[in-house]
């Protein structure tokens, strides 16, 4: 089934609001920023399906305005069903000058021969900033279904003036790839990336690594490591034997950044 949304967030006087937005089946958004007082627009994507399914193809377009600030969130846990060939999942996403996009959604998690292909691909203006996420779960552990998926592939590029700064690549192919050998995941069930990209000239990445550094302090049963890249921001590396505190720290992550000075109009 081909599943569409698209998501257009504008600003008028000193307001982040809904400008236009397409919600076809199975996905729905709410608002989730009514006790907000910031002006920045908060939705989360829902969704009458389970989980996805074999056939299924995700296309989400995400677009902000200039000087517009939008903080997505997902409803619950992505489970990717059973599947006989594969789904797949196409992210567009459109950030304009003086612009903030945000989205940490929930872990996915792979059920037994599950075939799941995701793109996304996001475009920056100037003076504007990134940040998503991603956690790959090894499965129904209690099930024990541990890494037998088929495979899981995520392939993810940020571009800035027609130029690709960043691009992460992230495949979990158990049949071919001996996922929990030495130099890969070990006894690891739990990987996650979070990527941020400004294109703000004043930012400064070692204070802002610094500091997720020493937050990390609070999630000790997850091993983080951060790379400072040279277009501006940074990339998170995580791994751990849970999903939940893996997210709590990407929240974390999101909060600080999203309340930090230097990203605010």
């Amino acid at each position: 089934m081909e599943c569409r949304l698209n998501i257009t967030a504008g600003y008028k006087e000193g307001k982040s609001y809904i400008k236009d937005l397409y919600v076809g089946t199975p996905f729905r958004v709410v608002s989730v920023g009514q006790r907000k007082r910031d002006n920045k627009l908060y939705q989360m994507i829902m969704s009458t399906s389970p989980g996805i399914l074999d056939g299924d193809q995700y296309i989400i377009g995400i677009s902000l305005e200039e000087q517009s600030r939008l903080q997505l969130a997902s409803q619950s846990y992505q489970r990717l069903f059973d599947m006989e060939n594969k789904a797949t999942q196409n992210l567009t996403v459109d950030i304009g000058d003086h612009a903030f996009f945000a989205f940490v959604p929930h872990p996915v998690v792979p059920h037994e021969n599950s075939n799941f292909e995701s793109r996304a691909k996001i475009t920056l203006g100037k003076e504007s900033s990134v940040l998503i996420s991603e956690i790959i779960t090894c499965g129904r552990k209690h099930y024990g279904e541990v890494f037998k998926l088929k495979k899981f592939h995520n392939l993810t590029e940020v571009f800035h003036e027609g130029k690709l700064i960043v691009k992460d690549n992230v495949l979990i192919e158990p049949g071919r790839i001996p996922i929990q050998n030495i130099g890969i995941l070990e006894d690891f069930t739990h990987q996650g990336s979070l990527i941020f990209v400004s294109t703000k000239k004043d930012t400064d990445k070692t204070e802002l690594v610094n500091h997720l550094v020493e937050k990390s302090k609070d999630f000790p049963e997850v091993e983080i490591g951060i790379s400072a890249l040279e277009s501006g921001g940074f990339v998170v590396r995580a791994l751990s034997h849970g999903a939940e505190v893996m997210y709590n720290y990407f929240l974390a992550v999101q909060d600080f950044l999203w309340e930090e000075k230097i990203l605010t109009p």
